[in-house]
């Protein structure tokens, strides 16, 4: 039984060994990769897209780290790349897209939508308590009560 549970062992090895993907190479000069991981923090995957792309391990992402360590290589800046990827892929691409028109509601649409929600809770509440109406009692309630409550006493 013990032979068949090795055998079992191997085989179930082999086969998460073929699945594995290599480590991608780091580059040779490691200002190039420090470099590269800085500027790619501030860059969205474009496939996962709540992950950076120094995080991400999608296959467009790594293209994406390629490139830019080719362009770090060529001596372009910071600023340089950011721009080429913008114009390649649009504001979307970068994780703290520049306020201007065409971004407004990206930047406002949070704090428009607490308001908004402030705002309707507000308005149900104030509602809710004109609907209310303090419970009153009937005159015979009120007799009845000050009969209890002279029992009580006695």
């Amino acid at each position: 039984m013990s032979k068949f549970l090795h055998a079992l062992l191997l085989v179930l090895l082999a086969c998460t060994g073929a699945a594995a993907k290599e480590a991608s190479p780091l580059a040779a000069d490691p200002v190039v990769e420090q470099r590269l991981i800085a500027i790619s923090e501030e860059l969205r995957c474009l496939v996962c897209q709540n992950e950076s792309l120094a995080g991400s391990r999608a296959d467009l992402a790594m293209d994406l780290r390629r490139e830019l360590r080719t362009l770090i290589k060529q001596g372009k800046t910071d600023n340089e790349i950011k721009e080429f990827m913008v114009s390649r892929y649009g504001d979307f691409v970068l994780y703290r897209p520049p306020v201007k028109p065409s971004t407004w509601l990206l930047w406002a649409g949070p704090f428009g939508l607490m308001l908004a929600g402030v705002a309707a809770l507000f308005i149900y509440l104030r509602r809710r308590n004109a609907e209310i109406s303090p419970a009153g009692l009937t005159d015979e309630e009120c007799k009845r009560a000050e009969a209890l409550l002279q029992e009580g006493d006695a």
